[in-house]
């Protein structure tokens, strides 16, 4: 209910604004009565009216423009000339459209008997027919009037009371029983004009003789203030204008602020606290004049779908939630494509033809849902279908075939992170080329101009259920909340949308917490392994010496890395200026800020960072980008029996995963751990190659998940040390069951394992 009555709202102030520009065309058509460019302005104003009316079922003003419609259509064709009566209809038209539309905005409805259109209607249509009618000529009156009349007719109908006076008419007396009151020679035409008033006297005197009362003038405007006074339609330039203007009114009372903190004045600093109160407040409203609701994209949505599930053979029911879900109009802008988009991949790609539906045991018609709403200071929105889901062995086949990632690179990948191989460019599923899909362009360009705005997308996908994209983006560019960090004598501002948490690490916990893999600094964070990036490293300086270790945790997509940074201050409200052309190529910058002493302080890109640094992260494991020797193979390094190392070939390696020790199971003789809606058996690697195990002494357990022929086993280590590629020496000493032999990796004698070998000893997973 609350969607149409915004969409009549928005009716009826585009409609009298149409009108009003209706009633000075009609008048100038009177004049040029030939111009057929006053006849088409006026024919469209009609026609949408008309076609709006019959959208929202308003059926009485419908018939009367449809009428009006079509005698404007013979006037544009040249089939009829614009005469006086033809104006006058044309006119009179206007004036009931006007009156219906008041009645619309009073009931909701045009039903109201009291705003007549039948005879307006017939005029018209009798114009289409070729006969002008007749004046019209009001049945109170007498067929003869007196010359006087005129001149005292008026009188009557400006008030009532004199009126009565001036004829002889005591008030509160019927018309026939008046007694005449004035003098004798002005008796006869106060007889005649009486029975000629008596109607309006019964109508605007009430029987009691008592005047009714007028309304207050005290009464409150804005009870009496109709939808088109509560709106105006401002130029976009002049919004944005004052979008700029608030900006410098907050850096102005940044500054103002600063000062006030170290000053003694007293009334400065109550004047520095109004301001900030006033900005702020300012600030809001002005914001609030760009959010438009998401509703306006979604607006050719069900077209798009209709058109789309026609021309792939599908059938699709759509819903939409959330129209009335708000964000910045540049922002709603920007949206419009990648959301486009997104809907035709899940009609292309997602929702299967009723037939394979019908098979798969779904119901023949697919459903697309489109979802946006508000959560943690971000609008989200979802597209969600219940199509045939993204199958990740597929596209780690197509990743590998058209070379977006190799097969080392695969292996140390999980799910989500395959699903997401999606967005890289030239990715494409498309086994031919069409006017939808297939052409390797298009989901890499929905990453790239949603993270432009400076929002994320994420996937999540169950094979032969559902697909479901999440867009996240910020309510606005332009003034963004912000924490300030410090690096050398520079400070620098992070997107408060891209901050997890703050760490501060001393003494033993930096020692035990931090470590190295790959020759890149790793935090191991609640069990996970978190990547660290060095801000002073980013920027160029070197590598320092710390005792203490402060980490911003940030979060881009599915990417969560740590920034060490010498300092943090505070968080502000900032306004996003862009940086010059010439610095464009510098990833690493969002944009830049002015803060409260005046001094520049450039706006980092969280995945801008994670890119200059050749970073790729999972939860569980850290790899850096470098060069790859051609006769290289991929290891993953570990540490078995306290202390030993082994290796293990990358290409067997799944993935990675880490569970509490209490998580360990035991059926029959086998240790398991529910893992992925099954049972995931277990295989402690120390003692299956003839070491003592050590793995009991943590609290949690590290576990190469391995898989062979359709089945997963869980190879339980102490830790990961690195993963490396190399060329390999292998030597026969230290050759057992279960290891292959020994080679040199990283100047430590390590061994090689055989993992076929290994499970198949332990006969767990057969």
């Amino acid at each position: 209910m609350d969607d149409d009555a915004e969409i009549i709202a928005e009716f009826l102030v585009e409609s009298h604004e149409n009108l009003d520009q209706l009633d000075r065309d009609l008048v100038e058509l009177e004049q040029h009565p030939g111009s057929r460019e006053l006849l088409s302005s006026i024919f469209r104003t009609i026609h949408t009216i008309k076609g709006t009316s019959g959208f929202l079922a308003f059926g009485r003003l419908e018939r009367l423009t449809h009428v009006g419609e079509t005698l404007l259509s013979q006037l544009r064709d040249g089939e009829k000339a614009m005469t006086p009566p033809i104006a006058e209809a044309l006119l009179r038209m206007v004036d009931t459209v006007r009156a219906l539309l008041d009645v619309i905005e009073r009931t909701g409805k045009d039903e109201d008997e009291s705003v007549e259109v039948a005879p307006v209607a017939a005029v018209i249509e009798a114009l289409l027919a070729g006969v002008e009618p007749e004046a019209e000529v009001p049945d109170e009156l007498p067929a003869e009037l007196p010359a006087e009349l005129p001149d005292v007719l008026p009188v009557v109908l400006a008030t009532p009371e004199l009126a009565l006076a001036g004829a002889g008419v005591t008030p509160g007396v019927s018309g026939n029983g008046a007694l005449p009151t004035a003098p004798p020679d002005s008796q006869e035409q106060a007889v005649v004009v009486a029975p000629a008033v008596a109607s309006y006297v019964a109508e605007a005197v009430p029987a009691t003789g008592e005047p009714e009362p007028h309304p207050d003038p005290a009464e409150d405007a804005a009870e009496r203030r109709t939808v088109v006074d509560s709106s105006v339609r401002v130029d976009v330039d002049l919004l944005d204008n004052l979008v700029q203007l608030v900006g410098e009114l907050v850096l102005t009372r940044n500054q103002l602020l600063q000062r006030s903190e170290i000053s003694d004045d007293v009334e400065l600093v109550r004047a520095s606290q109004r301001l900030d109160l006033v900005a702020s407040e300012l600030q809001e409203s002005v914001m609030k004049t760009r959010m438009q609701p998401i509703g306006q994209v979604w607006a050719k949505m069900p077209r798009i779908v209709r058109d789309l599930s026609h021309q792939l053979g599908r059938e699709v029911d759509l819903t939409m939630e959330g129209h009335e879900t708000e964000l910045d109009r540049s922002l709603l802008e920007a949206l419009r494509g990648p959301l486009t988009h997104l809907v035709r991949n899940s009609l292309d790609h997602g929702i299967e033809r009723p037939e394979d539906r019908l098979a798969a045991g779904k119901p023949r018609s697919g459903k697309l849902l489109l979802r946006a709403f508000h959560e943690s200071g971000q609008v989200v929105v979802e597209i969600t279908d219940d199509g045939k889901g993204i199958d990740p062995d597929k596209i780690a086949a197509v990743a590998i075939e058209r070379g977006v990632v190799s097969r080392e690179q695969i292996a140390r990948l999980d799910t989500k992170e395959i699903v997401n191989l999606i967005f890289r460019p030239g990715f494409s599923t498309a086994t031919e080329i069409t006017n939808v899909s297939g052409r390797g362009v298009g989901m890499d360009v929905v990453r790239t101009n949603i993270e432009r705005i400076g929002g994320s997308v994420d996937l999540q996908s169950e094979v032969g259920r559902s697909t479901t994209v999440r867009v996240r983006i910020p309510l606005t560019l332009a003034i963004i909340p912000a924490l300030v960090v410090g690096e050398g004598a520079e400070r620098y501002a992070i997107p408060q949308a891209n901050l997890v948490e703050l760490v501060r690490l001393e003494g033993e916990d930096l020692e035990r917490s931090v470590e190295r893999l790959a020759g890149a600094p790793v935090l191991r964070l609640r069990g996970k392994l978190l990547p660290l990036v060095s801000l002073s490293e980013a920027l160029g300086g070197e590598p320092e010496q710390v005792e203490a270790l402060t980490v911003v945790v940030l979060q881009s997509d599915d990417l969560r890395f740590g920034l060490c940074v010498s300092a943090v201050h505070d968080t502000q409200e900032i306004v996003v200026k862009p940086i010059g052309r010439q610095l464009k190529n510098l990833t690493m910058y969002a944009g830049a800020t002015i803060m409260g002493d005046g001094r520049v302080a450039l706006i980092l890109d969280v995945a801008g960072i994670a890119a200059s640094r050749r970073i790729e992260a999972t939860e569980n494991e850290v790899t850096e980008v470098r060069a790859v020797d051609e006769d290289a193979v991929a290891l993953l390094v570990l540490e078995v029996a306290g202390g030993q190392r082994a290796a293990l070939p990358l290409s067997a390696v799944a993935r990675l995963e880490e569970f509490p020790r209490d998580r360990v199971e035991r059926t029959g003789g086998s240790e398991v751990v529910q893992y992925r809606d099954g049972l995931l058996p277990l295989v402690r690697l120390a003692p299956a190659i003839g070491l003592p195990d050590s793995s009991f002494d943590s609290e949690q357990i590290s576990v190469v998940v391995h898989e062979r022929d359709d089945r997963a086993v869980g190879i339980v280590i102490d830790r990961v040390l690195d993963v490396i590629e190399t060329s390999v020496i292998t030597s026969q000493v230290g050759h057992r069951y279960g290891v292959t032999g020994s080679a040199v990796v990283q100047d430590r004698v390590t061994d090689l394992v055989d993992l076929e070998a290994v499970v198949a000893r332990t006969g767990v997973g057969a």
